[in-house]
């Protein structure tokens, strides 16, 4: 039921702006700088340069590192501080078992729930991993390939499945930072594969969706496994 508020709320009428606090600000500073690299896997954290290159207070700073704790991109070791997470074999199958989990349930939602929105969202998403491709710009692939998922995620309607996404995709991406050299995706199978998806949603085949996405997913970890041995 709706309370008064929402009742009394007319379509266009202006609402206060849901602004982010310092620390969370400060925390996707932080993800960002883990998920490129420029925080590498086992780097230690130290508050007052951090501190001092976010221009921050080392209160919001605190509690932005607590948050990535929280979310295990960071690990806390008693009577030395803090470190980014460093991710082995195990870990890799791990994260891209949770994605499958989390993204297939978007896709069930998506198919029954939201279809329209999301093949307008993700063709658009898609278009731009096209774009990058036909670059050779192999981050700005990664990029448009990270925006997808979270799109995919995104447009089931589900926060809770967005914020087990952002952590997983962070990782993901890690991954691909740590192996850079290592790791060559088939671009054109990439694209390809991201289209196919796209193509299910707009067909309502809910089978065929995730028969793709599963595929997608262990594409992507075989490459990565063997990206790791190599």
């Amino acid at each position: 039921m709706l309370g008064t508020d929402e009742q009394n709320q007319q379509p266009g009428e202006l609402e206060p702006v849901q602004r982010k606090s310092t620390a969370a600000i400060v925390a996707d500073q932080l993800r960002a700088a883990i998920m490129y690299g420029s925080l590498p896997p086992g780097s230690q954290l130290g508050e007052a340069e951090l501190a001092a290159r976010l221009g921050v207070s080392r209160g919001p700073l605190r509690e932005a590192m607590q948050r990535l704790v929280a979310e295990g991109l960071l690990r806390s070791e008693p009577h030395r501080g803090l470190f980014v997470m460093t991710l082995d074999a195990e870990d890799v199958h791990d994260i891209y078992l949770a994605r499958l989990a989390v993204e297939r349930a978007a896709c069930e939602q998506i198919v029954r729930h939201h279809r329209v929105e999301a093949v307008a969202e993700l063709t658009a998403a898609q278009s731009r991993m096209v774009a990058a491709a036909g670059k050779g710009d192999s981050i700005e692939l990664a990029d448009a390939d990270q925006e997808f998922h979270e799109t995919l995620v995104r447009v089931s309607g589900s926060p809770r499945l967005q914020r087990m996404a952002q952590t997983l995709l962070v990782e993901k991406r890690m991954c691909l930072t740590a192996l850079q050299d290592k790791y060559h995706a088939d671009v054109q199978a990439l694209v390809d594969e991201h289209k196919g998806l796209v193509d299910a949603i707009e067909s309502g085949d809910e089978q065929l969706l995730l028969e793709r996405l599963t595929a997608h997913m262990t594409d992507a970890l075989e490459r990565l496994n063997g990206s790791m041995v190599n």
